[in-house]
């Protein structure tokens, strides 16, 4: 799907820097980051909230209007425009950024979270689900960074891309996604060595289940028994959006200067379960 130019809200005036809230650490004002796939309810949405009550201008990119979001964040005090872009479409993505650079003058920040996800057996894979996958959330995270890296290079930005933990523990049902994510992870480690003597940093976030709408409707439709194994898995608990948004935004700011080319493992760990309170004789 393309979008015509005149599809493109266009604000009266330029967008002005919010101010971060009293007790909120101002780690993004006087800055600016796009946030791509950010919906009502959702990982996107939780990223874009916590930079913006940070005080960053955020440009939300995605091909539905999460207007509820717009309203919870401009509620708040935070500074945030919404701009319709399909990412499996260069032009439109070269097209919108101009748009963001003429708006707000330059960009800080790039949160690659736009994703799709298909779940079932390997056997059942069609090519096109594995194209959509492919078209999504890696071609889309490529075609992004690519677009935005000559502006980021200019204000010594970060990339952050939001991948998988079943990119790195692999997960049956979700093949395809699992390895497509893991090819994120490859590309944020290859980008972060190519452009660091640039300053350019690229990280990356990998959640476990996050209580989201999308895992939701995958809950409905399990067993309890099967639920209690999904929710097993993670030794600290189901996580929030929330909790990846802390991530981000910590990887994001000014204060993980360091850290470039990891992609943080998040609410799971890997470990070989051996029972060795039951070996030992401890109990805890």
């Amino acid at each position: 799907m393309t979008t015509e130019p005149e599809a493109i809200p266009q604000p009266d005036a330029p967008i002005q820097t919010a101010v971060a809230p009293s007790g909120v650490p101002p780690r993004f004002v006087g800055k600016v980051a796009l946030v791509t796939g950010a919906s009502n309810r959702g990982i996107g949405g939780a990223i874009a909230e916590r930079l913006a009550r940070e005080g960053a201008i955020v440009m939300l990119l995605s091909r539905t209007e999460p207007d509820r979001l717009l309203d919870r964040i401009g509620a708040a005090g935070g500074s945030c425009r919404w701009l319709r872009c399909d990412v499996t479409e260069r032009d439109e993505i070269t097209r919108v950024l101009a748009h963001v650079i003429e708006q707000t003058g330059w960009l800080d920040v790039l949160v690659n979270n736009a994703g799709y996800e298909v779940l079932g057996g390997f056997a059942e894979l069609s090519d096109d689900e594995w194209q959509k996958l492919v078209g999504i959330n890696l071609s889309g995270v490529m075609r992004m960074s690519h677009a935005a890296l000559p502006t980021l290079v200019t204000r010594k930005g970060v990339i952050v891309n939001v991948t998988s933990a079943s990119a790195q523990g692999g997960t049956p049902g979700l093949v395809a996604y699992s390895a497509v994510k893991a090819g994120v992870d490859g590309l944020t480690r290859s980008l972060a060595a190519e452009y660091a003597s640039k300053g350019i940093r690229v990280v990356g976030v990998a959640p476990a289940l996050v209580k989201t709408p999308m895992s939701a409707r995958h809950a409905s439709s399990m067993t309890e028994d099967a639920w209690r194994k999904l929710v097993d898995c993670h030794p600290l608990g189901i996580g929030s959006p929330h909790d990846v948004a802390s991530a981000v935004a910590f990887l994001a700011s000014h204060e993980a200067r360091w850290i470039s080319g990891i992609t943080l493992p998040m609410g799971w760990m890997p470990s070989y379960p051996l029972p060795y309170e039951a070996s030992s004789g401890t109990s805890g």
